[in-house]
C-alpha cells in the first residue's frame, strides 16, 4: 500500500479519508489499491480508514483479527453489532467528507460496490460520502513508465499478429477453406509464441456475425470463412510478465479484391466517428483542458448520429485499459451512463466506435495514451479495409 501517496491524493482533494469496507470479498478494488491477499477467507465484515493526515485505522472481527495486520494503523476488533457500530463512529470521529467505492444513482456500477445499507448506516452518523471513482483511477489505471512499455511490446506483437492473421485467413480461404475458431486458435497459438496473454481468447466474427458486439467463435457452431466474406478481428493482449498493461484492437477487412459499396460506406462513417474522438482528446490535452470520459463519447457519437446511423451505435465509444482489458479508470462514455470521472495524465483507454446492422458490423478500435501535455494513438490506425 501506498500510504504517502493515498493521503497526499486526499488532500488534493480535500477528502478527509478513504474508507475501504469488505466482506466476502464483494470489494476486489480494495484488495489491489491496500495490497491484500486475494485469497484470504473473509466472512466477518472489516474496515479500513486512509485518513488524509495521521494513522491509518483498522476495524476487524475478533475471529478475523489478524486480517488487517499487514497494513500500517491501530486496530480495533468487534464482536457483537453494536460494538461494530461504536467502531465505526470512533473511526471517523474527526471525519467529515469520506470517499467509498459508491457511484451516485449506481452511474459506474462497476464502482458502486459498497451496499445501500452500508451507505445509510455511515450517512446516518453525519458523514459526507462521496465517490472514490477518481482516487481509484489514479490508483488502479495510471501507468509507470515500465507499463508503458510493456503496452508497447505488447502492441508490437500483436499488430504483427493481426497483419499475419489476415494473411492467413486469405491463404486458407483461397485453399480449403476454414472458418472462425480455427482462426481464433491461430492466434492463440501465436499469442503463446510471443509470450503474450489475455483473459478471454480473440474475437473472430464473419459477415452478420460480426454485427454482434460481443460475439465469440464456438467450435461448434463457428461459421466457416470464404471468397466474398467480411471478417472482424478484435484482438487484446499483454505481455505475460506481471503489472504488464493490455493493448487493445479491432481492425476489418474482405475477402476479395473489391469491398462491397455498402460495407465501405459503413467503414467511412465509423472512421470518421473514431477520428473525431482521437483529435478532440489531442486537442484537449495539448491546451490543457481537464476531460472526462463522457466528453470523448460526445463528438464520436454525434459523428455517426449526423451519418444516421445513431440507432446502431449500441454501445459506448471506449473503455479504460490498465493491467484489466477493461480498466478501473473512465470509461469514454455519455451512452450506457454519464461517465464524469476526469482523464488522467498517465492512462490509457480505446476508442472504438462501431455500426452493427442485421447482416454485418464495423468497428474501428484504437488506443490512446494520455500523458501531461500530450495524448497519442498508440498502434497503427486503419485507414482503409483490409483486402485479403
Amino acid at each position: 500500500m501506498k500510504l504517502e501517496a493515498l493521503q497526499s491524493a486526499l488532500r488534493e482533494r480535500n477528502l478527509d479519508g478513504w474508507l475501504f469496507y469488505d466482506h466476502h470479498h464483494r470489494d476486489p478494488i480494495a484488495y489491489r489499491v491496500l495490497g491484500l491477499p486475494e485469497k484470504l477467507m473473509v466472512t466477518r465484515r472489516w474496515f479500513y480508514l486512509v485518513p488524509a493526515e495521521g494513522e491509518p485505522r483498522k476495524l476487524v472481527h475478533k475471529i478475523e483479527s489478524a486480517h488487517l495486520d499487514s497494513l500500517p494503523g491501530t486496530k480495533q476488533s468487534y464482536a457483537a453489532w453494536p460494538e461494530l457500530f461504536d467502531g465505526i463512529k470512533q473511526m471517523l470521529s474527526s471525519s467529515r467528507d469520506i470517499a467509498m467505492q459508491y457511484s451516485p444513482n449506481n452511474g459506474v456500477f462497476t464502482l458502486s460496490l459498497v451496499d445501500g445499507g452500508t451507505i445509510e448506516l455511515i450517512r446516518g452518523m453525519g458523514k459526507n460520502v462521496v465517490s472514490s471513482g477518481d482516487l481509484v483511477a489514479l490508483f488502479e489505471a495510471t501507468w509507470t513508465e515500465e507499463q508503458v512499455e510493456s503496452h508497447f511490446a505488447a502492441r508490437d506483437a500483436i499488430d504483427a499478429i493481426t497483419a499475419a492473421a489476415f494473411q492467413e485467413i486469405g491463404r486458407r480461404a483461397r485453399n480449403g477453406g476454414t472458418n472462425e475458431y480455427d482462426m481464433q486458435q491461430w492466434i492463440v497459438e501465436a499469442f503463446r509464441r510471443e509470450h503474450l496473454t489475455a483473459a478471454d481468447p480473440p474475437v473472430v466474427a464473419v459477415n452478420a456475425n460480426s454485427g454482434n458486439p460481443h460475439y465469440g467463435p464456438e467450435k461448434a457452431t463457428a461459421a466457416p470463412i470464404r471468397e466474398g466474406d467480411w471478417v472482424l478481428l478484435d484482438i487484446w493482449g499483454k505481455k505475460n510478465v506481471p503489472n504488464s498493461v493490455y493493448y487493445d484492437i479491432t481492425w476489418t477487412g474482405f475477402i476479395g479484391n473489391s469491398v462491397p459499396d455498402r460495407i465501405q460506406e459503413i467503414f467511412q462513417v465509423v472512421r470518421a466517428a473514431r477520428d473525431a474522438g482521437i483529435k478532440f482528446v489531442e486537442d484537449s490535452i495539448a491546451a490543457g483542458r481537464q476531460i472526462s470520459g463522457w466528453q470523448v463519447d460526445d463528438p464520436v457519437r454525434q459523428t455517426i448520429t449526423k451519418a444516421g446511423y445513431g440507432k446502431y451505435f449500441v454501445h459506448r465509444t471506449g473503455h479504460s485499459i490498465a493491467t484489466d482489458v477493461h480498466g478501473n479508470g473512465p470509461n469514454m462514455d455519455n451512452l450506457e451512463v454519464h461517465d464524469e470521472r476526469r482523464i488522467l495524465p498517465s492512462s490509457c483507454f480505446s476508442i472504438e466506435p462501431g455500426i452493427y446492422l442485421a447482416e454485418f458490423g464495423v468497428r474501428s478500435e484504437v488506443n490512446m495514451l494520455v500523458r501531461s501535455q500530450s495524448a497519442e494513438v498508440t498502434g497503427r490506425m486503419q485507414k482503409e479495409i483490409v483486402l485479403i
